[in-house]
């Protein structure tokens, strides 16, 4: 516990006041969660506006996650004590938890490093942890082209690399993490991008293994699942050179402006969800439009400890949420 109280203390002191929302669409939402993750107040509005607003991160394109989330904004609007709920697509793991810190979001889904750093901020309450493909973890890769002759992650130094967001646990961390573990400089990454022995560039994990498809960077660091088919093969033409498995998938959030009671009327409506909340706008399974995950379970900022870990030990500082 040692390393995890010493990094979130770090990043408590932080100021996110230039953090830059940049969202489209409108929402509101409803939460409740556990009382002793709830810091709302007597002045919260939450429910009194009788609105929810779910947030989506950037990891797919706005127009698949709109539909894949349809269903999540119908069961919301259906099971909490609003009069309407709507999807929001954020600009970046930043600008959800600045919306959810700022009130103009209720929930949203997130990744595993930023909702740690938005629990020790107050920005959001971690409540409940998605379950897919099989597994309630999943694993981040180093990709390269198949023809290419990177064989090591040693062969990278000099090289151009893709990553996801800078908040990204398996997009940026991790990837950090397994270069830093081969003996490659990683400088002050993910905060700065001076003095890494590699040139970084930093994007969705989408736009990112574009990049390394485009020949545009040498490889790429991100979640495994940017990299698969529909089968739920590598993507021909790809290579790993590295995987870490085991990072606890990524929760589902909710602002601390939303009372004990909320918290718990979210958590309990997605928890009870029958199985076409994960079927996406068409309801058919084995559908494009269907979420990556098919179930959820209750959590709290314990389940990511290996997540703060990681980045303990790359020596993340609070400057990494005012780049």
């Amino acid at each position: 516990m040692s390393s995890r109280r010493r990094f979130l203390q770090s990043i408590a002191a932080v100021s996110t006041a230039s953090i830059v929302a940049g969202c489209t669409g409108s929402t509101s939402s409803n939460n409740a969660g556990s009382g002793d993750q709830t810091t709302a107040t007597s002045d919260s509005v939450p429910f009194g506006d009788n609105r929810a607003t779910f947030y989506m991160s950037p990891s797919e394109p706005q127009e698949l996650m709109e539909a894949q989330y349809a269903p999540v904004r119908t069961t919301l609007q259906r099971e909490l004590p609003v009069e309407t709920a709507t999807l929001r697509y954020a600009a970046g793991y930043s600008a959800v938890l600045q919306s959810l810190a700022g009130g103009t979001g209720d929930i949203a889904e997130t990744g595993p490093f930023a909702a740690a750093l938005g629990v020790d901020n107050d920005r959001c309450n971690i409540i409940l942890q998605r379950y897919g493909y099989g597994s309630w973890t999943y694993a981040s890769v180093i990709a390269t082209q198949e023809d290419s002759s990177i064989e090591s992650l040693s062969d990278l130094e000099g090289e151009r690399v893709a990553f996801a967001d800078r908040l990204s646990a398996s997009g940026a961390l991790y990837p950090l993490f397994m270069l830093k573990q081969a003996g490659l400089t990683i400088g002050d990454l993910p905060t700065d991008t001076g003095d890494a022995s590699f040139t970084p560039q930093f994007s969705s994990h989408a736009e990112a293994f574009a990049a390394l498809e485009r020949g545009q960077v040498a490889a790429a660091g991100v979640g495994k699942f940017i990299t698969l088919d529909d089968n739920r093969e590598l993507k021909d033409g790809f290579r790993y050179i590295e995987t870490t498995t085991s990072i606890p998938r990524a929760p589902i959030v909710v602002s601390p402006r939303l009372s004990a009671d909320e918290q718990t009327a979210v958590k309990d409506a997605l928890v009870t969800a029958s199985e076409s909340i994960y079927l996406g706008e068409d309801g058919e399974s084995g559908t494009e439009d269907d979420l990556w995950f098919s179930d959820v379970r209750e959590a709290d900022d314990e389940t990511y400890q290996p997540v703060v870990e990681v980045a303990d030990e790359l020596g993340v500082t609070t400057d990494l949420l005012d780049s």
